[in-house]
């Protein structure tokens, strides 16, 4: 089973770590800056969009756990935000770690957010993959998202 922890201070200057090193390089790969470029646009973007942090009003983040038994592990991150008007969740961020991944949490761990949202009255779950990241579009696909739309940018700085 996969609870949902609300993220606590403490565990998001780890999740800050993780997230900005992975989100620059996902910059880095997709957008053709340089890696100190991706780092500052990752580190603006993220300082812009969470301001209060774990308390950022609208937001949510949340620590993946296991339970297997009698015993619970810290499997990953869930940052994401539900929009009750249009009854519609963005998900912003879904990080399996990597000593967790090849042994289906991914999966799990989205099937179970689904059917959370759907006890909250939630009617769609949307999100955003980097066109590169093969094993994330799998594991999405995997559990019935589509694609809605294709991204494209176009680097025009000198």
């Amino acid at each position: 089973m996969i609870t949902f922890r609300p993220m606590r201070e403490d565990e998001y200057p780890g999740y800050l770590e993780y997230f900005i090193t992975d989100y620059a390089r996902e910059i880095t790969e997709n957008y053709k800056l340089t890696p100190d470029d991706a780092l500052t646009r990752a580190r603006k973007e993220i300082a812009e969009s969470l301001p209060g942090g774990v308390k950022t009003p609208g937001h949510v983040l949340v620590c993946l756990i296991s339970h297997s038994g009698d015993s619970e592990k810290h499997i990953g991150y869930l940052w994401y935000k539900p929009d009750a008007i249009m009854r519609s969740v963005y998900i912003y961020d879904f990080y399996i770690f990597d000593t967790c991944q090849g042994q289906g949490l991914g999966k799990h761990t989205l099937w179970e957010f689904e059917h959370e949202m759907q006890t909250q009255g939630f009617a769609e779950i949307r999100l955003r993959v980097a066109g590169d990241n093969e094993r994330a579009r799998h594991v999405y696909e995997a559990v019935g998202f589509g694609v809605t739309g294709i991204n494209m940018s176009k680097n025009i700085k000198n």
